[in-house]
C-alpha cells in the first residue's frame, strides 16, 4: 500500500503519482484535485479529503473509496469498478455511466444518473443513502438508481423533475412519493414483493459496505419507477 501526500500537488502531479506507484494507494490531504484515478483498472485508491470534479471518470475496474465528500461528475462515463463515497457528492454523478457501482452514504446533487445506460453485459448501479437534487435520472436509459433518504425522512427524497426523458432502466425510491410529480412518460407504483427481491442483492452489498442494517433499510415503503414509452421525446417535444 503506497501512501501519497496530495497537499501541494496539482491534479496532473497527483495522478502521475498514483499511476507511478503501481500498487494500491492511500491519498492523504486531497483538496479538490480533478480526474483522480480516471480510466484506472485493477487497483484500489483510498482518498482522505475532498477530491475534485470527475473522480473516477472512465473508471475501468478500480475501486475508489472516499472518506469524506466528493465534488461534481463522480464516475463520469465509468465502465466498471466501484466508487464509494462516505459523505455527500455534487452534481451529475454517474453521467453516462454504463457499468460499475457508485455508492454514496450521504446526499447527491442535481442530475444524478443523467444518461445512465447499460451496455451489453455491463449494468450500472447507483445507490444514494440520503436525498438527491432535481432531475434525478434525466434521460436514464439503463441500469438501476436507488435513493434511500435514511437520515431525513421528513424531507422530500428527490427534488423537482425526476425521470425527465427516462426511456430505460429502473429507479427505486424509499418513499411513497406522494409529494412528487413524475412526468407522463413513466410509471411510478408501490414496490411489490418481487420488486424488493430484485433490489435486495444490491442493497445487501451497499449495507455491508457502509455497515448498515439491511432489514431496517428495507422496512419502509418503496416506489418503483419505470418508463412506459420507448419514445419519450415524442411526448415531450412533438405536438400531437
Amino acid at each position: 500500500m503506497t501512501k501519497i501526500q496530495a497537499q501541494g500537488l496539482d491534479h496532473k502531479a497527483l495522478n502521475d503519482a498514483i499511476r507511478g506507484a503501481g500498487s494500491d494507494c492511500v491519498i492523504e490531504g486531497c483538496l479538490g484535485q480533478r480526474f483522480i484515478a480516471s480510466g484506472m483498472s485493477g487497483l484500489s485508491v483510498d482518498i482522505h479529503g475532498v477530491p475534485g470534479n470527475a473522480l473516477g471518470a472512465y473508471l475501468n475496474g478500480a475501486t475508489i473509496s472516499v472518506e469524506g465528500n466528493a465534488q461534481d461528475a463522480v464516475g463520469d462515463t465509468m465502465n466498471e469498478g466501484l466508487i464509494a463515497v462516505h459523505g455527500n457528492i455534487g452534481d451529475a454523478a454517474g453521467y453516462a455511466m454504463r457499468g460499475g457501482r457508485i455508492y454514496v452514504r450521504g446526499n447527491a446533487g442535481y442530475r444524478a444518473g443523467i444518461h445512465m445506460k447499460a451496455f451489453h453485459e455491463k449494468f450500472p448501479v447507483m445507490i444514494v443513502g440520503g436525498r438527491t437534487g432535481s432531475f434525478l435520472g434525466e434521460y436514464q436509459a439503463g441500469g438501476i438508481i436507488v435513493v434511500l433518504n435514511l437520515e431525513e425522512p421528513s424531507k422530500r427524497i428527490v427534488g423537482n423533475f425526476p425521470c425527465t426523458g427516462m426511456h430505460g432502466g429502473k429507479m427505486f425510491l424509499r418513499s411513497d412519493c406522494s409529494d412528487i410529480a413524475f412526468p407522463a412518460q413513466v410509471t411510478a407504483r408501490p414496490a411489490a414483493a418481487e420488486d424488493l427481491e430484485e433490489l435486495k442483492p444490491y442493497l445487501k452489498d451497499y449495507c455491508e459496505h457502509f455497515r448498515l442494517d439491511l432489514e431496517k433499510v428495507l422496512d419502509a415503503p418503496f416506489t418503483v419507477v419505470t418508463p412506459d414509452s420507448r419514445n419519450p421525446y415524442r411526448q415531450m417535444y412533438v405536438a400531437n
